[in-house]
């Protein structure tokens, strides 16, 4: 991407994000090093550049412990299938509410109709919802680091070694403060706006309160690590080798993945707090060009709910 671009798709989104309407929320401090805080720059992992992550339906599930909702349609070969989003409302980790809200979603799904989410109707996914997309481009810097993610006005803006604000101001994609913990990058994030269209953290409809606090560790791991982990995901969500980000992953690469680790605690939604990962390898191509709100007939004889005039408003 050049300077001109990138420098373009950061003033839009911190230009979005002014525009917000300040709601003021309360939190704690994030746990990790002071504001001043510092680190060997040698024990920091390098985590810049181009990561692809070519899956749909959702988050990868741990290994152990309570995990996401799941896609329970699924293709005769075991794989999610995209075309059906049936979130596992029976999932434990659900209170009621928040199972009847990911059963109704799917009961649409079922019947051949689609519903509205943050992607199909060109809104900022926010966070965790946006982990499920195919690019992450994370450009690191001392005092912050900034990603972007596949359609280039989906930015995050992580300060380093700061706590929380006293009274965190609700937006897209939260407050978020990060720190190195050895060799992993940690970031806590808060304060995700829930006064917004199609709120919810993952395609299935899952909904979310003010109160939600995400916790995200990056780490490399080995490529053989990364190759295990595709190899699993391979048998469980569908794999796009070739999808619309015109990027693929790089098959003579054969350094380090990224690993994201994430855990998201709910009262208000979830009965116990849950994990997930994604896991990421270097990309390959042109960081592509997105224009999502160009496309606002999604589905047939529908219109998406982008922002548009019915008449000048001059």
């Amino acid at each position: 991407m050049s300077a001109r671009r990138r420098g373009f798709l950061l003033l839009a989104a911190l230009a979005i994000a002014a525009a917000m309407p300040a709601f003021a929320q309360t939190v704690a401090p994030a746990a990790g090093p002071a504001a001043g805080g510092t680190q060997n720059a040698v024990s920091i992992p390098d985590l810049s550049g181009i990561w692809a992550h070519p899956y749909l339906t959702g988050f990868e599930p741990p290994l152990s412990g309570p995990g996401p909702v799941r896609n329970k349609s699924r293709l005769p070969n075991g794989v999610a299938n995209f075309q059906r989003l049936v979130g596992d409302y029976a999932n434990p980790i659900l209170k009621p509410h928040a199972a009847e809200a990911v059963k109704k979603h799917g009961e649409i799904s079922l019947a051949g109709e689609g519903y509205p989410t943050p992607s199909n109707q060109c809104w900022p996914g926010g966070v965790p919802y946006v982990f499920w997309d195919f690019l992450l481009q994370m450009i690191q810097q001392k005092d912050k680091i900034t990603m972007i993610y596949r359609h280039g006005d989906e930015v995050r803006h992580v300060r380093m070694n700061e706590p929380h604000a006293a009274q965190v101001t609700p937006s897209w994609y939260g407050d978020s403060v990060g720190h190195y913990d050895g060799d992993t990058l940690v970031i806590d994030t808060v304060g995700i706006k829930t006064g917004r269209p199609f709120a919810m953290l993952d395609v299935y409809g899952t909904p979310y309160t003010e109160a939600m606090h995400v916790v995200e560790r990056y780490r490399l791991v080995d490529y053989e690590a990364a190759i295990e982990a595709h190899e699993r995901n391979l048998k469980q969500i569908m794999y796009l080798p070739f999808n619309d980000s015109g990027l693929v992953v790089d098959p003579n690469y054969k350094g380090k993945g990224m690993q994201l680790q994430f855990t998201v605690q709910d009262e208000g939604v979830f009965t116990v707090p849950w994990s997930a990962t994604m896991t990421y390898r270097r990309g390959l191509g042109e960081w592509p060009e997105f224009v999502c709100a160009e496309n606002i007939q999604f589905y047939p004889g529908k219109n998406a709910a982008v922002p548009q005039a019915n008449k000048p408003d001059f």
